[in-house]
């Protein structure tokens, strides 16, 4: 209960603290797209780092030196609502994110999503949801890059479930490359607690980054479930090596 009510507070003192940013960033529109969302991400980026040590929490992650230059598409399997903080915490380049719609109701946080360009899709609106989707590749266009969660949901520590096609298509249609990312350990923190947070080792794998003209004669099922493979078979690679 001790580390619940301490992140918490945190995370209110945090916001609150950030908000004479928000309003710098805002202003900041007019620079390059590296310069600018080099800016924007140095508060949730320390905010992250900061979170994640009140958890408790060790994080251990491999092949950061892989990730290449330019916009890409990160796609990560989802364990916990604390995939976010790690991923914002120990990846360098600037990324937003593809999430659900729902998050936008919260407070300041709705405005740090739009400061580092996230991408909000309402499931319930096909249209809204397809006009984000237009928009998430008008963003890699334009230079930034993004992380996507495409089993839809939290596994909560469970097997890695079925890919949704979106981030296949995004990466595809933008014509960057695909960077497979394996999580495992963040449902430990909370989810299997009683919503209670706990230490937790977390494990993180950057992949090698797939060119989208590899697999321009694929389906994005097909794609997306190889991807997924890849992803299962990092986790299970550290099964055997514990």
């Amino acid at each position: 209960m001790f580390r619940l009510i301490t992140c918490f507070l945190y995370m209110s003192g945090f916001l609150i603290y950030s908000m004479p940013q928000l309003a710098r960033i805002k202003k900041l529109r007019h620079l390059p797209v590296k310069e600018r969302d080099k800016i924007a991400h140095e508060y949730p980026k320390r905010f992250s780092k900061m979170f994640m040590k009140l958890t408790g929490s060790k994080v251990s992650v491999e092949g950061l030196d892989l990730i290449p230059d330019g916009p890409i598409v990160f796609i990560a399997n989802h364990e916990s609502d604390f995939d976010i903080p790690v991923l914002l915490g120990i990846i360098d380049k600037p990324f937003g994110f593809v999430s659900k719609i729902e998050v936008k109701k919260v407070p300041i946080i709705s405005s740090w999503l739009d400061a580092i360009n996230c991408v909000l899709i309402d499931r319930k609106n096909r249209q809204q949801a397809l006009n984000s989707m237009q928009e998430a590749v008008k963003l890699l266009k334009e230079g930034h890059s993004l992380v996507i969660f495409p089993e839809g949901t939290r596994s909560k520590g469970g097997p890695v479930q079925p890919f949704k096609v979106g981030g296949i298509r995004l990466a595809q249609d933008a014509g960057v490359p695909i960077v497979p990312i394996a999580i495992k350990g963040t449902a430990d923190v909370f989810e299997k607690n009683g919503r209670l947070i706990k230490p937790a080792h977390i494990k993180v794998t950057i992949g090698q980054h797939i060119d989208p003209k590899v697999y321009c004669h694929k389906e994005y099922k097909e794609i997306a479930e190889d991807v997924r493979q890849l992803i299962i078979a990092i986790r299970e690679s550290w099964n055997i090596a514990s």
